[in-house]
């Protein structure tokens, strides 16, 4: 089962706000600045408004009466807690995905509870009762299946794909649905005619991975005919904490770009160490005018945390590679290779790089605690200008 809350941050948002019930409400950055919209209200969807969209667009698409939100991550972080909870209260087998989602292992549920439909039905009735918001869930017998269901009849759904029945959801579906199929998977499809997919699964497997090579092909001819992964791991670990942003438009201005990669630092230290992980390899993600887009990691010597160590690693990456003067569309940074981990070999010019100072801890975690009870926007960390 796969369990999905609706539009997380903004549910909350109108659930603690009753004026806002029925407002196009989003969450993420303020009118007026740079930035994208993390997540928005059912009622501003109709706008065609979505997450990742530039705030500046969202704007002009938006009535008067829209309700601009900063996040308040340890709040939503809270309740995301009290809905796994009551998740780990249906099965013992809970592996969350993300602060909204998560997937649920039914087996053996049947005799405790009864028919899929049923445990989907309970689930949904817990999660209301325990936060009072609403969940679309899906049931199937793989991982893709049930995340495909859960989003079939979004907001408050409940899907419910039975073994024999995979074939007839998967067929009508359009095939950018299939996980792993990008903007040139897309076009390379687009270009052979394929729409749906049951387009995909006519498709020979030697044609499809002349078409988008040996290991995407594979995965998608398997994923067309419902076969994926159906296991639910609770200690599966997330990959990588990025934070990316895309600007209305193209900016060369090299400070307002190390605004940027500061601001997405800040946001991945704060979210690792709220997690209570430390990495050793970041990385720039860069879009450069038309659409050339790049990522450059660096390796280093000690996992960090630190909002300015990994501001320095990104901005490092910037500077090596020579960007300054070009058009940026989108610039975003990443944090991985936990702590712990094997197989990271550390950058040797890294080798001189000393722990986080505590001074530099202590600010971390001031600037935490402000954001925390005061919300994102409250205080930021300021760049000394370069000199």
């Amino acid at each position: 089962m796969h369990v999905d809350l609706d539009a997380f941050y903004a549910a909350i948002e109108q659930r603690d706000h009753p004026p806002w019930r029925g407002l196009p409400v989003v969450v993420g950055a303020a009118p007026g600045t740079r930035g994208v919209v993390a997540t928005c209200s059912y009622e501003a969807r109709r706008y065609g408004v979505r997450s990742a969209m530039p705030i500046a667009e969202a704007v002009r698409r938006l009535p008067p009466e829209t309700v601009y939100l900063r996040p308040r991550m340890g709040d939503y972080a809270a309740v995301s807690r009290q809905v796994m909870a009551a998740l780990g209260d249906i099965s013992p087998v809970v592996e969350k995905v993300s602060i909204d989602e998560a997937f649920l292992d039914l087996s053996g549920l049947a005799g405790l509870i009864g028919p899929p439909a049923a445990i989907g039905a309970l689930t949904k009735a817990a999660i209301r009762a325990a936060v009072g918001l609403s969940a679309s869930v899906g049931i199937g017998p793989n991982r893709l299946i049930a995340k495909l269901a859960s989003e079939h009849r979004k907001p408050d759904g409940l899907t419910v794909v039975h073994p024999e029945q995979v074939q007839t959801f998967l067929d009508p579906l359009p095939f950018r649905v299939l996980r792993g199929v990008g903007a040139k998977t897309s076009a390379r499809l687009d270009g052979a005619g394929v729409k749906t997919v049951a387009d995909v699964r006519r498709l020979p497997l030697v044609e499809l991975r002349r078409l988008l090579g040996a290991r995407v092909g594979a995965e998608v001819h398997l994923q067309a005919r419902g076969i994926a992964d159906d296991r639910v791991d609770p200690a599966r670990e997330r990959k990588s904490i990025s934070k990316e942003t895309t600007f209305p438009e193209d900016v060369a201005d090299v400070a307002v770009l190390r605004d940027a990669v500061l601001w997405a630092a800040q946001e991945v230290g704060f979210l690792a160490r709220q997690e209570g992980r430390a990495g050793v390899v970041v990385t720039l993600k860069i879009r450069l005018r038309p659409f050339e887009t790049h990522t450059r990691s660096r390796t280093l010597a000690v996992p960090t945390a630190s909002d300015g160590e990994i501001f320095r690693a990104a901005w490092s990456l910037f500077d090596v590679h020579r960007w300054a003067g070009r058009s940026v569309r989108l610039i975003g940074v990443g944090l991985s290779g936990w702590a712990g981990r094997q197989g990271s070999q550390p950058d040797l010019l890294d080798a001189a790089v000393e722990p986080t100072s505590p001074r530099s801890r202590r600010l971390d975690e001031t600037l935490d605690a402000v954001r925390r009870r005061f919300g994102d926007g409250a205080l930021q960390r300021g760049l000394r200008p370069r000199r």
